[in-house]
């Protein structure tokens, strides 16, 4: 996969990052730099291998999942500054 300016433009505008159109190839070029890291690593065969959560052998603590502080809906949303329905309501950022 390559990245050319007008990808590098749309995901900087995503990211809500101001971009000189001057610096784009640059950026597209850094972005295939990162891409091709990544299609190195798909290369790798992990057949077999457990996930780690640490380079150290150990357990994750676990704990119940329980609800502690229920029913508080109208408190988080109190300060929302549009919620609906009982949800936040954010404007649409994906066209």
């Amino acid at each position: 996969m390559s990245i050319d300016t007008e990808t590098a433009a749309k995901v900087a505008k995503l990211a809500r990052i101001k971009v000189d159109p001057a610096d784009l190839p640059a950026l597209a070029g850094e972005f295939n730099t990162i891409l091709g890291f990544i299609d190195q690593l798909n290369e790798v065969d992990v057949t077999g291998i457990e996930p780690m959560v640490s380079v150290t052998p150990m357990r994750l603590k676990r704990r119940t999942d329980t609800v502690t502080d229920g029913d508080r809906q109208k408190a988080v949303l109190a300060n929302a500054p549009d919620a609906r329905e009982g949800f936040f309501a954010v404007p649409k950022v994906v066209e």
